[in-house]
């Protein structure tokens, strides 16, 4: 008998056999792919650093010359450059790479940065770099005049 009831149901409401759904979890095991996906997404440090410390310091030193630069990270911009490969410098330095030229550009880099209106700025070390030598005489001499490192 049961077997008939149900039978008569299903046959007379076949809207009830269409709407058969499944019910799924809450929770459901992702495959490799999935969980490599989720380790791309940046932390909140990362997110929200651009915008804690949003103009970045960068020095280039290379065998000729000492190159110095603002950037906004946000735009991108370029807030202030100094280099000693500037027309100015090279001619008026007797060395483009020895201690005075690092207080040359670091004294450079922060009255062009104060004229931009900014007074604060980030320098990140690139892995294994140390903040000695000729970088640490920019970075102090940048310190001296009145510009605060985040």
């Amino acid at each position: 008998m049961e077997i008939s009831t149900l039978s008569v149901v299903f046959s007379t409401c076949p809207v009830a056999v269409d709407r058969v759904s499944v019910v799924q979890a809450a929770w459901t095991r992702r495959s490799r792919g999935e969980r490599q996906s989720d380790r791309t997404e940046k932390s909140w440090s990362q997110r929200t650093d651009m915008y804690m410390r949003p103009f970045l310091l960068s020095v280039f030193f290379s065998k000729r010359f000492i190159h110095a630069k603002v950037m906004h990270r946000g735009t991108s911009k370029v807030v202030s450059v100094a280099s000693t490969n500037a027309k100015d410098l090279r001619n008026t330095l007797p060395s483009l790479t020895d201690h005075d030229a690092c207080r040359t550009v670091g004294q450079l880099i922060a009255e062009r940065s104060k004229e931009a209106d900014v007074f604060a700025m980030a320098y990140e070390p690139k892995k294994n770099e140390r903040i000695e030598g000729k970088l640490g005489i920019v970075l102090d001499t940048i310190k001296e005049n009145d510009i605060i490192f985040v």
